[in-house]
C-alpha cells in the first residue's frame, strides 16, 4: 500500500511487524539510554536494512525480564523492500532471543499501540519442587502450598470495569500510561476475562483486558497468591480494589513468569 504524493521515491509505507522475544536480558521494551531494549534493538536493525533512521512504536511497554509471543510493533519507510523480505532480513540481523514472525503492509491510519482493543497476558507459575534449568528463565518457581480451586474462584471477580490504582506500580506518571488503549482514562482498564488453571507442573493464569497498568498483571498475581494461601479471602479482591491504594494488594510477582501473548485490532 503505496503512498506516492510527489514522486516515487517518496512514498510513505506502514509496516505492521508481529515479535516474539526472550525478555530476560533485555531491559524493557523502551529505549532507555546505555541500556539494550527490544524497542532498541529493533531500530538498529530496521536502519541496517533500510538505511532511515526509525523508531518502532509497539503495542506496549513490556518491563525488563517479560517475554512476549506476539508483540505487535509499526513503523513507516519509504523502503519498497517488500513486507515478506523483511522478517528474512530482520531475522538475519536480530539476536537469536528476538524473533520477527511476520511482517505486512498496513494503513497509515494504523499504529501498534494506538489502534489496539485489546490485550491479553499469560504468566506462568512452576509448581513441582525441582525447576528445570532450561524454564528457570521463563516460570515463577513457586511450589509452596497454594489451594488452587480458591484461586480459580477468585480470578473472575476482577472481569468488568474498575480502577485498577491499588495494582498498579506507585509511579503516576507511568502508571496512567502503560499498556493503556487511546479511549483509556486515569487508572480505570475493562478486564475481559480473568483465569486460573492447571497445565501440567504449571499453575498459569490468564488476563484479557483493553489495557494495562504499569505492573498490573504482575501486582494481580501477587496478590491471588495471597488467596491461594488462604491469606486473604477470594472476597477481598473486591475490597483491595475499591482501596485504589497499592498498599492493600500484594506484592509483585517477578518479571520472568510474564507474556505478552497477543494484541486485538478492529482493523489493520
Amino acid at each position: 500500500m503505496l503512498v506516492c504524493p510527489v514522486r516515487f521515491d517518496f512514498c510513505m509505507r506502514n509496516i505492521k511487524l508481529i515479535l516474539a522475544y526472550d525478555g530476560t536480558d533485555f531491559s524493557g521494551w523502551q529505549v532507555q539510554a546505555g541500556a539494550s531494549t527490544i524497542q532498541g534493538t529493533l531500530a538498529s536493525a530496521i536502519g541496517r536494512i533500510t538505511g532511515e533512521k526509525v523508531l518502532p512504536q509497539g503495542s506496549g511497554r513490556t518491563d525488563a525480564g517479560v517475554h512476549a509471543l506476539a508483540q505487535v510493533a509499526s513503523f513507516t519507510t519509504k523502503s519498497v523492500i517488500p513486507a515478506e523480505n523483511l522478517v528474512i532480513a530482520l531475522n538475519d540481523i536480530l539476536p537469536r532471543s528476538i524473533r520477527a514472525l511476520e511482517a505486512r503492509e498496513v494503513s497509515l491510519e494504523f499504529h501498534a499501540r494506538k489502534s489496539a482493543v485489546a490485550k491479553t497476558y499469560r504468566y506462568r507459575i512452576y509448581r513441582e519442587a525441582i525447576c528445570p534449568p532450561f524454564l528457570a528463565r521463563y516460570v515463577w518457581h513457586y511450589p509452596y502450598p497454594l489451594d488452587e480451586d480458591v484461586l480459580r474462584k477468585a480470578a473472575p471477580l476482577i472481569e468488568g470495569e474498575h480502577d485498577f490504582t491499588s495494582f498498579a506500580a506507585v509511579d503516576p506518571q507511568r502508571s496512567v500510561t502503560h499498556e493503556g488503549h487511546e479511549g483509556a482514562r486515569g487508572n480505570a482498564r475493562r478486564v475481559l476475562s480473568s483465569l486460573w488453571q492447571r497445565q501440567g507442573a504449571e499453575l498459569v493464569y490468564e488476563i484479557s483486558g483493553n489495557g494495562f497498568l504499569h505492573h498490573m498483571v504482575r501486582n494481580l498475581v501477587g496478590t491471588f497468591l495471597l488467596i491461594g494461601k488462604r491469606t486473604l479471602k477470594p472476597q477481598d479482591v473486591i475490597t483491595i480494589l475499591e482501596a485504589e491504594n497499592r498498599s492493600a494488594a500484594g506484592a509483585t510477582a517477578p518479571a520472568s513468569g510474564l507474556y505478552l501473548v497477543g494484541v486485538e485490532y478492529e482493523h489493520s
